[in-house]
C-alpha cells in the first residue's frame, strides 16, 4: 500500500477518533455507573448466635467490590475512572463499615485482646480505596489492590460470625455495648456534618463546585451503610431494645437515616444559604443527618441511663 493511501486513511481517521473516544467513555460510564441505595438489601442467612449487623457489613462490601465493581481505583483508560460520584459513594460505604468494625472489635475483647477476625477486618478496611493493581506512586511492581483488601476484610467479618457459631468469639448483647456502637456511628455523622460546615464557609460557585458532589456522595454512602447496619443491629439487640421500650424510637431513628440516604439530586449544588435561585444540597443532607443524629443520641442516652 502506497504512502499516499496511508495518508488519506489517516486524514479520514483523525475526525473519527475523538468521536469514537467520546462514545467509548460515554457508553462505558453509563454502563458502569451504579449507585445502589436500595433500602431492602438484606444480609445472608445467619444463625441465632451470629450477628446480622456483621453479616450486613460483609455483604455490602462484597456487593460493591464484586457485583457493582469498585471504581475509585480504576486507571484513566477505563471509562469508570471518571465516575467520581460513584467512587465517593462506595468510599463512604466502606468508611462507615470500617468505623463500625473497629468499634465492635474494641467491644469484643477476650483476655484484653481484640477478636482476631474483627481486628484483621478493621485493619484491612483502612486500606486506601484508590490503589489499583499497580501503585506507580510508590513502586512499579504489582501490589495489593483495594478490592483484594476489602474482599479479605469481608471474609474476616464472615469469619467472625463463624467463630460466634463455634463459641470461639464473644458478642456482648447488652445495653452498654449497643450504646457504645451508637456513639461510634454518631461520631461519624458529626465528622460528616463538620466537613459540610467547613466547605460551606468557603466561597464558591453553586453550579461549578467540583467538591460538593464528592462530599455529598461520600456522606450518602455512609448514611446508607449506617442505615442498613443499624437496622440489623436492632435485630441483634432486639431483646435490649424491647426491654427498654425503645422500639418506636429505634424505628424513628432508622426512618430519619433512610431519608438522608435516599437523597439523590440530579446535580449537587452548594449555593449560599440565602440563594433564591440555587439549592444547597449539603445543607439539606446535613439537616437530615442532624435529625438522625439527634434520635441516635437520645437512644444512646436512654440505654446508658437504664444501665445505672
Amino acid at each position: 500500500m502506497s504512502a499516499e493511501v496511508w495518508k488519506r486513511r489517516l486524514w479520514w481517521l483523525l475526525p473519527v477518533l475523538p468521536v469514537a473516544l467520546g462514545l467509548y467513555y460515554a457508553i462505558g460510564m453509563s454502563v458502569a455507573h451504579i449507585i445502589d441505595d436500595s433500602p431492602d438489601t438484606q444480609p445472608r442467612s445467619v444463625e441465632a448466635t451470629q450477628s446480622r449487623a456483621v453479616a450486613m457489613a460483609a455483604q455490602l462490601i462484597l456487593r460493591e467490590v464484586d457485583e457493582h465493581k469498585w471504581v475509585a481505583n480504576d486507571p484513566f483508560f477505563k471509562p469508570s475512572a471518571a465516575l467520581d460520584d460513584m467512587a465517593s459513594y462506595q468510599a463512604g460505604i466502606v468508611a462507615a463499615i470500617a468505623r463500625f468494625t473497629d468499634r465492635l472489635a474494641g467491644l469484643t475483647l477476650q483476655n484484653g485482646e481484640r477478636d482476631v477476625e474483627l481486628g484483621r477486618a478493621a485493619g484491612l478496611l483502612k486500606y486506601p480505596g484508590t490503589i489499583w493493581k499497580f501503585d506507580l506512586k510508590s513502586a512499579w511492581m504489582p501490589t495489593a489492590s483495594s478490592e483484594k483488601q476489602y474482599r479479605l476484610a469481608a471474609r474476616n467479618l464472615e469469619g467472625f460470625n463463624e467463630r460466634l457459631s463455634a463459641a470461639a468469639s464473644q458478642y456482648p448483647r447488652d445495653a452498654a455495648t449497643l450504646a457504645a456502637l451508637l456513639d461510634s456511628v454518631g461520631a461519624d455523622m458529626d465528622a460528616v456534618i463538620a466537613q459540610f460546615d467547613q466547605h460551606m464557609e468557603q466561597p464558591g460557585w453553586a453550579l461549578l463546585d467540583t467538591t460538593a458532589d464528592d462530599l455529598f456522595y461520600d456522606a450518602k454512602g455512609r448514611a446508607y451503610a449506617q442505615s442498613l447496619v443499624l437496622r440489623e443491629l436492632g435485630w441483634d439487640f432486639a431483646s435490649v431494645v424491647a426491654q427498654h421500650n425503645l422500639g418506636d424510637d429505634w424505628q424513628a431513628m432508622l426512618a430519619a437515616l433512610r431519608l438522608a440516604a435516599a437523597q439523590r439530586p440530579f446535580w449537587v449544588m452548594a449555593a449560599g444559604e440565602n440563594s433564591a435561585l440555587f439549592a444547597n444540597h449539603l445543607a439539606t443532607h446535613g439537616f437530615r443527618l442532624l435529625q438522625a443524629r439527634a434520635k441516635l443520641a437520645a437512644l444512646a442516652g436512654a440505654l446508658r441511663t437504664a444501665e445505672h
